[in-house]
């Protein structure tokens, strides 16, 4: 069977509503979800999400979107729920405003997370310090790779992969 075959007959088991992109050629396929599809996910974990705006819109730097959010980063949200107990309270997703660059929000690996003392602790007692982020945001290793950075009111979360799903 080819890989693109493959990756394609795979995303239709993964997740509704989801579609691979990429190419045979490519290193890795990514995932991309809807709106819809994370929101339930989230739902269903019991993660709760806001935006300034009250809107979902990807296009506004004030909504949170979820829009071609990465399977990964989803799941990797689920994972961090369940695995530290806390409330989770997503406050920023794929909408437009945040920086640029190969894994950002606007390309689904990154969610923001609203600042919260046992979210903070279970960080800062699990995973690893690695030092400061080119603007000075304490950032911290999980165990599968993923780096949590505190921004100070929120964390920002660099999604590479599920953290263990």
């Amino acid at each position: 069977m080819k890989l693109r075959s493959a990756l394609t007959a795979l995303a239709l088991v993964v997740a509704p509503g989801a579609a691979v992109v990429g190419t045979a050629s490519a290193a890795f396929a990514v995932t991309k979800i809807s709106h819809a599809t994370a929101t339930s996910m989230f739902r269903q974990a019991g993660i709760t999400w806001s935006s300034s705006g009250g809107c979902s819109d990807r296009n506004n730097p004030t909504c949170t979107s979820f829009e071609q959010l990465n399977l990964a980063t989803a799941q990797g949200a689920q994972t961090l729920k369940g695995a530290s107990g806390c409330a989770l309270n997503i406050t920023g997703g794929t909408e437009t405003g945040h920086a640029s660059g190969t894994y950002s929000h606007w390309n689904g690996y990154k969610l923001d997370f609203a600042k919260a003392t046992c979210v903070t602790n279970y960080v800062k007692n699990n995973f690893t310090y690695i030092g400061l982020r080119g603007d000075g945001a304490p950032q911290y290793r999980s165990g599968s790779g993923n780096v949590y950075a505190d921004e100070g009111n929120h964390w920002d979360v660099l999604y590479y992969n599920c953290g263990g799903c």
